[in-house]
């Protein structure tokens, strides 16, 4: 039990390593689910049209919006560099919580 405790924790601990390397290293441009948002919202284009029986949920007439707690990984603008590297410690020990929570009530011994 001992060493499954440090595995966890050099997990944890590369985890947060790698969130701050990311912070630096990462492109500005958006990609993945940020270039599909753009594209759904109208402010960027691809070569064809969407297939006609695409589904399109729209909140505003022509405009897709959402919010997000945290905006493109950070606090804030005023935050800058530290605010994001935050931001990214603070979802992954979020999902450490959450994932330990899950496997304690799967793991529990039937009564």
């Amino acid at each position: 039990m001992k060493n499954s405790g440090r595995f966890v924790a050099a997990g944890i601990a590369l985890a947060i390593l790698i969130a701050i390397g990311a912070v630096y290293l990462a492109s500005p441009a958006p990609d993945g689910l940020e270039s599909t948002a753009l594209v759904v919202q109208g402010d960027k284009t691809l070569t064809g049209d969407a297939p006609p029986d695409a589904e399109v949920h729209e909140a505003d007439a022509g405009r897709f919006t959402y919010e997000s707690l945290l905006p493109d990984y950070s606090l804030g603008g005023a935050w800058g560099r530290p605010g994001e590297i935050l931001a990214l410690t603070a979802g992954i020990l979020l999902m450490v919580l959450l994932i330990y929570g899950i496997s304690r009530l799967v793991a529990r011994p039937a009564k």
